[in-house]
């Protein structure tokens, strides 16, 4: 096999923001592990039109240790949350235990308050349905924190596709495995923890918007073992989903396996590759394959979560729609239950889809430096 190799620096090809004197006002909800390495650091990169004006925590440590290390005037516990929802504040982003959005996205929604909610996007659809009822009422913007929507490696590989590089695809594949550390908020239940939930979501969005197509049937396999950890969730799933014109795309995501993170997809003639494919602290590797040539670009490591911020605030400041929205998480909750429905009853599970009409596009990057890893404030990586 011939290879050409093409490594490339994207930090050249920037793009700029339009420029607002307005700024929209977050408080960040959640000062967990994904808030301190990476949304609290990430304002620095959007403080063209946002601003980090309160935080929200039911730890006094962490609430006085990071309002001073950025400079936040206003620290609110969660029984304070509608006082930080009224006292200035545009919009928040909710990073709290999946079985927690629902309660703190309506009561934004209610308070005229935006939200940005991480992913997924709650626990079952009915949650997911209650969100958007409650933004919509209140006439305010819900956008999902999916940070790969603005990370030019995936979206240069759907692009790709969708230029047919690879002539008609058919086959997606991918892994996503990682150790979680014992105690970890991901092994419970209660907490809308496991695997699917926290890592297949991940190649279930990109089975997604790489085929450009919702499944209309999901079967699922899941794998425990004897591991202590995973007394309330299982370890392990395995998944296929089948698509329009009889694609298929499988995936197994794991709490217990070493860390892997990569998909690929295979079509008519010839392969799209990502390895690693959904990182966030580390570069992004993409092998195209066409009639024996393999041409490789590497995407180099960046602030996935400026983009969001600063992605999100233009969409409130310009009464714009954002992607991906609402319907973008109800999608992949939907998917997630009939797989965990699948393992359930030993058969196939069919998906009735969700009409989507936009899917993440090029236009969508915005290239922002690395962000170097803070100390944590009782906090820890999930992973070992």
């Amino acid at each position: 096999m011939n290879q050409e190799t093409e490594a490339t620096d994207e930090r050249t090809n920037k793009k700029s923001e339009p420029s607002s004197q307005r700024k929209i006002r977050y408080a960040v909800v959640g000062l967990g592990y994904i808030s301190q390495v990476a949304v609290l650091p990430a304002f620095a990169h959007a403080q063209d039109n946002s601003e980090l004006v309160a935080l929200v925590s039911g730890d006094p440590g962490k609430l006085k240790a990071l309002g001073k290390k950025y400079k936040v005037p206003k620290t609110y516990s969660y029984e304070q949350y509608a006082d930080c929802l009224a006292d200035g504040v545009d919009a928040v982003y909710i990073a709290l235990p999946n079985s927690m959005h629902r309660a703190y996205a309506e009561g934004a929604a209610r308070a005229g308050v935006h939200v940005l909610c991480e992913k997924p996007m709650a626990v079952t659809e009915q949650e997911c349905e209650a969100m958007m009822g409650a933004a919509e009422r209140a006439s305010v913007k819900l956008m999902i924190a999916y940070r790969l929507h603005f990370e030019r490696g995936n979206l240069s590989a759907a692009e790709a596709i969708r230029e047919g590089k690879i002539g008609v695809p058919r086959i997606f594949d991918s892994v996503f495995s990682q150790q979680v550390t014992p105690g970890n908020t991901r092994l419970q239940e209660k907490l809308g923890g496991g695997p699917l939930f926290d890592i297949g979501i991940y190649c279930i969005n990109a089975a997604r918007y790489l085929f450009g197509a919702e499944p209309h049937e999901a079967f699922a396999f899941t794998a425990t073992g004897t591991d202590e950890r995973f007394t309330e969730i299982e370890e392990m799933s395995s998944a296929l989903l089948r698509f329009p014109d009889d694609r298929l795309a499988s995936f197994t995501c794991s709490f217990g396996a070493a860390d892997r993170s990569e998909y690929q997809v295979v079509g008519t003639e010839g392969s799209l590759r990502m390895n690693p494919a959904y990182e966030m602290v580390g570069d992004l590797k993409c092998e195209l394959t066409v009639e024996g040539k393999t041409r490789k670009t590497v995407y180099r490591k960046r602030d996935q979560f400026g983009p969001e911020l600063a992605y999100f605030s233009k969409c409130i400041i310009e009464n714009q729609d954002p992607e991906p929205d609402g319907l973008e998480g109800l999608a992949d909750v939907r998917i997630i239950n009939a797989l965990l429905e699948s393992a359930e009853k030993g058969k196939p599970v069919p998906i009735k889809p969700i009409e989507k009409k936009t899917r993440p596009t090029i236009e969508q990057e915005l290239d922002k430096p690395a962000i170097e890893k803070p100390p944590l404030v009782r906090a820890q990586s999930p992973s070992q």
